[in-house]
């Protein structure tokens, strides 16, 4: 919390900051400002809701600050950069962002919020340093709705390519540097990012579609063509990176390509070796690498989905009640905070050597024993009940309003 705490020019919200940050680290079954509050010993949310709405600090500073926090203790000269896409399921059209649209949580077209994130992977591990909240195109040709969600009124519509983009950008410009850039379908099958990540001098294996035209000595082939071309011998057994239940073990195949450009570029791919289903990536590289190494960023992308996991599990990443986009950018900064010290402390952990008939601390191990051995949280039994009474007066009226409205409907 000392990292951040310059951000911070009055001490009130210095201090409730670093108990929201931990009621994020705590073992609440759902994590917002109400359950946060009553966790740390307030008598009401409202001043958690007044440092996520109304106080004055750069939740962008802090992003920052989280950025070189991950950097300085995972630094890998070998990391790379995943981004990756996830979305949270709403009710309502009110909040920032929101609308009938895909994500891969639900696995289907939702009522949901979507946004961007940028992951920096290495092999001590993996933890968000950037965040770009996706906001579709209905979302910022209104200006009363850009108004009334704290966007500014010259917003323009950006896709997620645009977003994932511009926080590398932001990466680089810090002064950090990667090799390579691994990301899904939505990312590989955009030109303008592919090209900017070449000028940039960056490394990348993007996942393209099946349907993906590439060109090669022989004339411009769909990717899905090219892998029926492929002989027996080409194919290759290689692990992927470590799982839950071992090694990701794949049959793996790589293709030259002859599109103009400097570096190399080539076409990878991925095929189940149960199931046969095969997966297809564009890569590009400054010099020539082998195949083990497009292998392991192919890998890399998973990191993105652990995070994800761990973010929303551990730290309530998607726990939210917020409409506003100001409020939305501080809550997701600081669980990206929350989540990082569980990373470091894990990545520490694992330098130092422990019994052979123990697994190394994980982040779910590493939450429970903060808590338990380290924070003390505050409310007694007086507290409880003064905030089972707050509820209920403010349910009441909740329930009074909403009907004072659905009658004056009716009439």
């Amino acid at each position: 919390m000392g990292r951040i705490a310059g951000r911070f020019a009055r001490v009130e919200p210095r201090r409730r900051v670093g108990r929201l940050v931990l009621g994020l680290l705590s073992d609440l079954p759902r994590k917002n400002c109400w359950t946060i509050a009553e966790w740390a010993g307030e008598a009401h949310p409202h001043g958690m809701q007044h440092l996520l709405c109304r106080a004055s600090w750069d939740a962008h500073a802090v992003r920052d600050d989280v950025r070189e926090y991950v950097v300085e203790h995972l630094h890998d000269q070998e990391a790379v950069l995943v981004v990756d896409e996830t979305g949270d399921v709403k009710k309502g059209a009110h909040t920032i962002g929101v609308q009938r649209q895909y994500t891969g949580t639900a696995g289907r077209i939702e009522n949901s919020q979507v946004a961007v994130y940028l992951v920096y992977a290495g092999a001590r591990g993996h933890a968000a340093v950037d965040r770009e909240l996706y906001v579709p195109r209905s979302g910022t040709c209104d200006p009363d709705r850009c108004r009334a969600a704290g966007l500014g009124e010259d917003i323009v519509f950006a896709t997620k390519p645009e977003l994932a983009c511009t926080m590398i950008e932001r990466f680089l410009n810090a002064g950090h540097r990667v090799g390579w850039v691994a990301g899904d379908e939505v990312y590989g099958g955009n030109p303008k990012l592919r090209s900017a990540l070449e000028e940039r001098g960056l490394g990348y294996v993007l996942a393209v579609a099946c349907s993906a035209e590439v060109t090669t000595h022989a004339g411009k082939f769909r990717a899905d063509t090219l892998a029926a071309k492929i002989p027996k011998r080409a194919w290759q057994k290689l692990s992927a990176g470590a799982g839950v239940k071992g090694k990701r073990f794949y049959d793996w195949a790589v293709i030259d390509l002859a599109e103009p450009g400097p570096g190399h570029r080539q076409l990878l791919i991925r095929r189940n070796r149960r199931t046969g289903e095969l997966a297809y990536y564009r890569c590009h590289s400054t010099r020539p690498v082998t195949l083990t190494t497009l292998v392991k960023v192919a890998g890399s992308r998973w990191r993105v989905e652990e995070t994800f996991q761990t973010g929303k599990g551990l730290a309530g990443l998607d726990e939210h009640q917020l409409r506003r986009y100001p409020p939305w950018a501080r809550w997701v900064t600081l669980v990206m905070l929350a989540h990082a010290f569980l990373v470091v402390v894990r990545a520490d952990g694992h330098t130092r050597p422990g019994p052979d008939d123990l697994i190394p601390l994980t982040c779910n191990e590493i939450q429970h024993l903060f808590i338990t051995l380290v924070v003390r949280p505050l409310p007694n039994v007086a507290r409880r009940l003064s905030w089972s009474e707050w509820r209920r007066r403010h349910q009441a009226r909740s329930r009074t309003s909403h009907y004072r409205r659905q009658t004056a409907t009716q009439t």
